[in-house]
């Protein structure tokens, strides 16, 4: 039943997304990796994990904010497409101890390393710091990590863009896995600078093949709104 449940609410958002977006995708054939692996990609609105899941070619359990577990329907239909809770503003060793099961048994867990909805200073794709759990996720699990760019997705907050014929662009791309070496606080370094570095070059080669233009770029839900 879960299978059926991501997969008929995987057909439906592609055919809504084909209908508020055109969406080139990047090296979508890096997603077939075998095994367990973690998605992690750059956040810069609520709309990214319908387009990251349209675009990955297996099936991803979603690490998701808690508070969108409040509302009761919304919750079941989550849990019904295998996405777990995590509590972003402290450690939360449950949700830790989730996504290392489903690693183990094979299955790709995707994730944001940002801990939220990030633009400008405060993106990766400006090279701002990153949350611990990605590293340490990588550390324990030994999963390996492919880097994710996506950059367009919150021009759909603007009201204009869901009038019909506009559809915007949204650009994806997907990095070669990224494996943890070492152990401890400087491997972590390590490893979070290595992610950085391949997510500046994913946002490099989209600007370079696209001709993606500052406006391009990720800006507040605000601005996009026309509010500033």
């Amino acid at each position: 039943m879960r299978w059926f449940a991501y997969m008929a609410s995987r057909l439906l958002l592609k055919l809504i997304l084909a209908l508020v977006a055109r969406t080139i995708v990047l090296h979508r054939e890096r997603t077939l990796l075998p095994g367990g692996w973690m998605l992690a990609s750059n956040h810069i609105s609520h709309f990214d994990p319908p387009f990251l899941g349209v675009a990955c070619r297996r099936k991803m359990d979603w690490m998701t904010s808690k508070e969108f577990y409040d509302d009761r329907l919304l919750g079941a239909w989550m849990r019904a497409v295998d996405t777990f809770p995590v509590d972003r503003e402290r450690p939360d060793r449950t949700s830790i101890r989730t996504a290392l099961q489903r690693l183990a048994a094979s299955r790709v867990v995707g994730m944001f390393p940002e801990g939220g909805i990030r633009d400008g200073s405060r993106s990766v794709l400006q090279r701002a710091a990153l949350r611990p759990g990605l590293s340490a996720l990588a550390e324990m699990s030994h999963a390996p990590v492919i880097p994710c760019v996506i950059v367009g997705s919150d021009r759909l907050y603007a009201p204009k863009m869901w009038w019909p014929f506009r559809r915007a662009r949204v650009w994806i791309s997907f990095g070669e896995p990224i494996r943890f070496a070492g152990e401890g606080k400087e491997a972590r370094a390590s490893f979070d600078a290595a992610f950085t570095d391949a997510i500046q070059s994913l946002l490099g080669e989209l600007r370079t093949r696209f001709g993606l233009t500052d406006e391009d770029l990720p800006q507040s839900s605000d601005r996009r709104k026309g509010r500033q």
